[in-house]
């Protein structure tokens, strides 16, 4: 039953271990196959049983007698007032295996789920008018922070997995919650299986040809998107001359960088867009803006930070917390003298403000310079810095005002604004408001 093409990534293979059949006969058959690599064998505890306790003692003992590492978590809290405690305990358990992964040195973990699992997760999904992504069901590996979570049995009939442990003697947990009809699973298993106990390797087939088609369309809206977007643009009348297919494949590629989109707000916005239109739509966590045949994302709106101060005096990026963006500082010209860098304020548009794009241009009102520039309204608050002096220094998203311009003689240092989106995801904070 091992699976020599699972992933080896390191010298610690970390094994999902609920003390049930699959995951039991997973433990043993890795913990036999190791060959000198540390196996160690994680177990939630959900507190949801009164038979937890004795569960995860079970686990333990298995552990042990299979001369493999053990490793326990205890999940905190409880499913709130009518949410979901599959999915609650799911959200908790996929936290807890990735944190103990960790802690143990794995950055390979090993998941029993199999065939007839894969099945039940395709029809579940369809039945939820599921497309490809989701009809794809389980992936047989995935790397997610750091971690592969792995399923070397995706392929294997439950038949094959019982028939491993009755023949070496394994005993394992029996949750009762598994004939629970609460449960969706549980009502679909008990139905669908004695009714058409050929679907299973059908049904994981379609999953097979689900995981293609999404992998397929991943990689046209990839080719799509590097034409007609960037991070903080979608090009509408861009997107506008693809097929209605490839149109609303790249809009939901690029929107998923931001959030998780409804199909109805993705069928709304092809609709409704016009060129030249200025419209916008709630999405879950923000708002999705359409300006000057641009498609925009703005972050949920949050009451402007307080005025701070910063020092900006050294090249690198400061990100700016509740502004959804960050300062980056770079030794080049036309810039800014360092030392009127040292001890800026920044805050949101206050009234009044001048702005001036160039040395031999005419300031202008910041609403005037914005709508020139072509900011969209949403992308008009700021923040702003002013020198010692209350002098504007810089606009989040017009750049530098030109009279802060330093001599040519002198060091110069060039601010630039990021929007979060643009922000490289390793990036740490190069500075802090005081």
């Amino acid at each position: 039953m091992a699976d020599s093409a699972t992933p080896r990534t390191g010298d610690c293979v970390a094994v999902a271990f609920s003390g049930g059949l699959d995951s039991t006969a997973l433990l043993h058959a890795t913990a036999r196959a190791a060959e000198g690599t540390r196996v160690v064998a994680l177990h939630v505890h959900h507190g949801l049983q009164p038979q937890a306790d004795d569960w995860a003692a079970h686990c333990e003992r298995i552990a042990r007698d299979l001369d493999v590492g053990f490793a326990c978590t205890r999940l905190s809290g409880a499913p709130a007032r009518g949410d979901s405690v599959e999915a609650w305990a799911r959200e908790g358990r996929h936290g807890a295996l990735h944190d103990m992964a960790v802690a143990a040195g794995a950055d390979l973990l090993l998941l029993a789920q199999h065939r007839q699992d894969q099945a039940e997760t395709f029809l579940l999904q369809a039945l939820r008018g599921a497309g490809p992504a989701g009809l794809a069901g389980m992936p047989r590996a995935q790397w997610r922070d750091g971690i592969c979570w792995a399923r070397p049995w995706l392929e294997q009939p439950r038949s094959a997995i019982l028939a491993y442990a009755e023949a070496r003697g394994l005993s394992w947990i029996e949750d009762p919650t598994n004939d629970d009809p609460r449960y969706a699973r549980n009502r679909l298993r008990q139905a669908l299986w004695p009714a058409f106990p050929a679907a299973e390797p059908a049904l994981a087939q379609a999953a097979r040809w689900a995981q293609q088609a999404a992998d397929l369309a991943a990689e046209v809206a990839a080719a799509d998107l590097a034409t007609i977007s960037s991070p903080q643009r979608l090009h509408l009348a861009a997107l506008s001359t693809l097929s209605p297919a490839r149109a609303s494949n790249a809009l939901r590629a690029w929107l998923s960088q931001f959030t998780s989109a409804p199909a109805s707000l993705v069928e709304r916005l092809l609709a409704e867009w016009r060129p030249g239109a200025t419209l916008s739509w709630p999405a879950p966590g923000g708002d999705l803006h359409a300006y000057r045949d641009g498609l925009y994302w703005a972050a949920e709106a949050v009451s402007a930070p307080s005025d701070s101060t910063l020092d900006l005096s050294r090249p690198g990026v400061y990100p700016q917390a509740g502004w959804h963006g960050a300062w980056q500082v770079e030794a080049a010209s036309p810039g800014i003298a360092p030392g009127r860098l040292a001890r800026l304020t920044q805050r949101d548009r206050a009234g009044g403000e001048q702005f001036q794009r160039a040395p031999a241009s005419v300031p202008r009102s910041l609403k005037k310079a914005c709508q020139e520039a072509g900011l969209p309204p949403w992308r008009r608050g700021g923040p702003l810095l002013f020198d010692a002096r209350q002098h504007l220094i810089a606009v989040a998203g017009l750049g530098m005002d030109a009279r802060a311009f330093a001599n040519q003689d002198e060091l110069q240092l060039s601010l630039r604004w990021l929007e979060d989106s643009a922000l490289p995801q390793s990036e740490g904070g190069g500075g802090a408001a005081a």
